[in-house]
């Protein structure tokens, strides 16, 4: 528009210097100068006026064209416009200086039609019903030498040319003119869009949308309308608070939440004339659901163990899972990512992340796997944390500890241990002799059996069994209760005419040996022995001519340990009954067992001598009762028998 003045000032400049004169009704050369200067001022003016109140119509301007002391400039070339809309033809003209000016009148021309036809006149409103209201000046002045109109309400009929004249007095009588050029207008169909302004939205605070409608024409006012439509569904008017400002504007003020996230909103203008236009805006809405993740879950043993954390919320929110203090499983979880996100190997503990959802996967699933596995979301400046108990049901055999071998008097500690969960049931037990069991103890995960003070009668075998979902598993475990040898204070040895006797008794468990070694530097000696349960007595004889020593060595031997004792030799019996009464007690006993069974032998014999003494019988019939007669004689009813034990 500056550049169409500039073009105007440099044009009415060049006639002024020239000495043009416009048409020969013109005096003087200095009169046509005035003139032209009074139209280089107000030129220069319009041309102002117009630059500053631009409008979508705007266009160049065509040179200045004179007839008869009558000048005109019109937009240049093919004014077009979109229906609806508005459409403005500029326009500034001159006229002689003897015309005074009343009126303007502008005219359609249409090339079916021989005479152009009235569309606008500043005086009087017989104009064509179909510009009727739709056509005014921008300056009603007309002495501001400003012709310029606006078309509101477009219509394509109202594509063609247009053409203007000035009505009023010349030379004290009516006078009109009508200018030649014509301007020149095409109307398409409606492609502007109206624009619409989305601000930030959050869930929960109040907003305002605002449209407004292409243009910036004075026409009639058009009717907006906001519709929405979600995902798969049907246009829908939106509820909220619908304010229109000067007809072009229209605002909607509403709460947005998270279901009018990736909603279409559609603003929607509809002009005079059934011509309608829209802008369809896509809201983002930022928001947060709460989180959704797996419950606390049981999985068995060598199954797939499958964790889900997601969170609805825009923008995506960064969702991780994590495993804390444990070890490294990421080499056995397959990567579920859903948005392409990788595996970040961080931290040992981290197992994945992921934007929207995380997914854990782990096949053959372990004891080792079984805890708590915590679900991270990022949001913005927020985070979220959810955790989840994993556990992993599984079953081991059970494992017995505790001293197999345990000392008699000591105490018996046995451990079983049944790894498994949920926990089994223990039962501790002893195998009787004849395949019944005794309950000794029981517990859950684990039993400890104690007895105190163990005998021998406490060996044997012990029983573990578990049962774990009507499943039972058993260890056994074989208890031996021992005793070191020790030999006992009634062994000791005598010495009489020549001869040495020993007694050493000694106790152990199992039964211990006894040996003499003694007995190693001679041949000929005799002994026995005697055992009772855990008690072994072992008595030697040797003839010895002198004694080389004043005591003698007892050694009593298991596998669990050795006893040795050095035995005092006594020389005379007294002596040693003094110091050693046992020793003495067995010599008292063994010979009074002896005369016992000596007495009874003679007691026996004068009872059979006298049997026979009775029996009477005949001379002849003893050769016959030597054959026939079987008596049985009582002779021998019991003989001594003496055993020697090497």
């Amino acid at each position: 528009m500056f550049d169409t003045c500039a073009l105007l000032f440099g044009q009415n400049l060049l006639h002024i210097s020239q000495g043009f004169i416009v048409t020969e009704d013109e005096q003087a050369t200095f009169f046509n100068i005035r003139v032209k200067m009074f139209v280089l001022i107000w030129s220069i003016l319009l041309c102002l006026v117009t630059a500053s109140s631009a409008d979508p119509g705007a266009s160049a301007m065509t040179e200045l064209q004179c007839f008869f002391g009558f000048c005109i400039s019109l937009s240049e070339g093919e004014i077009t416009a979109d229906a609806g809309l508005c459409a403005v033809i500029h326009c500034s003209f001159t006229f002689a200086p003897d015309f005074e000016v009343s009126s303007a009148a502008w005219y359609k021309c249409n090339q079916s039609e021989i005479a152009c036809r009235e569309i606008f006149h500043s005086k009087k409103n017989k104009v064509q019903l179909h510009f009727r209201g739709r056509v005014s000046l921008l300056e009603p002045d007309l002495n501001q030498r400003n012709c310029s109109i606006i078309i509101n309400d477009l219509d394509q009929s109202d594509s063609g040319t247009y053409q203007l004249r000035v009505n009023g007095s010349r030379n004290k009588g009516p006078y009109e003119f009508t200018f030649k050029p014509k301007a020149s207008v095409s109307v398409k169909a409606l492609t502007q869009k109206p624009t619409v302004e989305v601000p930030a939205l959050t869930e929960g605070q109040q907003t305002t949308l605002t449209c407004t409608a292409p243009g910036l024409c004075s026409g009639s006012d058009p009717i907006i309308t906001w519709t929405w439509r979600r995902s798969a569904e049907d246009d829908s008017y939106i509820t909220g608070n619908i304010t229109t400002t000067h007809g072009r504007n229209s605002s909607l003020t509403f709460t947005p939440s998270a279901k009018h996230h990736s909603t279409e909103v559609t603003c929607k203008v509809n002009f005079r004339g059934n011509k309608s236009t829209q802008e369809t805006v896509t809201l983002n809405v930022t928001y947060v659901k709460e989180m959704k993740m797996t419950e606390n879950i049981s999985v068995k043993e060598r199954d797939t163990l499958n964790l889900t954390c997601s969170i609805d919320s825009f923008p995506p929110a960064l969702v991780m899972w994590q495993k804390p203090f444990g070890k490294n499983v990421q080499n056995v979880i397959e990567v579920n990512l859903q948005n392409d996100t990788e595996l970040l190997n961080r931290t040992e503990t981290t197992i994945q992340v992921d934007t929207g959802s995380a997914t854990v996967i782990i096949y053959n699933v372990t004891a080792e796997h079984s805890g708590q596995y915590i679900c991270t979301v990022e949001y913005i400046n927020n985070t979220l944390m959810g955790k989840v108990d994993v556990k992993v049901i599984y079953m081991r055999e059970p494992v017995i500890t505790g001293d197999r071998r345990v000392k008699r008097g000591d105490v018996l500690n046995l451990t079983c241990s049944f790894d498994s969960f949920p926990p089994s049931v223990i039962i501790w037990a002893k195998l009787g002799p004849s395949g019944t069991n005794t309950n000794l103890q029981n517990d859950t995960g684990s039993a400890t059996l104690v007895i105190h003070d163990m005998t021998a009668d406490d060996s044997g075998q012990y029983m573990c069994t578990g049962q774990y979902q009507g499943k039972t598993s058993t260890a056994y475990v074989d208890i031996t209760v021992f005793l070191l040898p020790e030999i006992q204070k009634s062994s000791g040895c005598v010495s009489r005419s020549e001869v040495l006797t020993c007694v050493c008794v000694s106790e152990g468990l199992p039964l211990p040996t006894i040996t003499w070694p003694l007995l190693d530097k001679h041949t000929e000696y005799s002994g026995t022995y005697t055992v009772s349960k855990y008690t072994i007595n072992r008595t030697i004889t040797v003839k010895v001519k002198e004694l080389s020593s004043t005591d003698v060595q007892c050694v009593s031997t298991n596998e669990y340990g050795e006893a040795v004792e050095n035995l005092i030799i006594r020389t005379s019996e007294k002596s040693f009954a003094q110091e050693n009464g046992g020793f003495s007690a067995i010599l008292l006993t063994v010979t009074v067992v002896s005369l016992i069974v000596n007495i009874l032998l003679i007691v026996c014999l004068i009872f059979l001598w006298n049997s026979r003494k009775k029996l009477k019988q005949n001379q002849e019939d003893q050769t016959y009762l030597t054959l026939s007669k079987r008596d049985i004689s009582p002779d021998v009813v019991a003989q001594q028998v003496s055993a020697s034990v090497d």
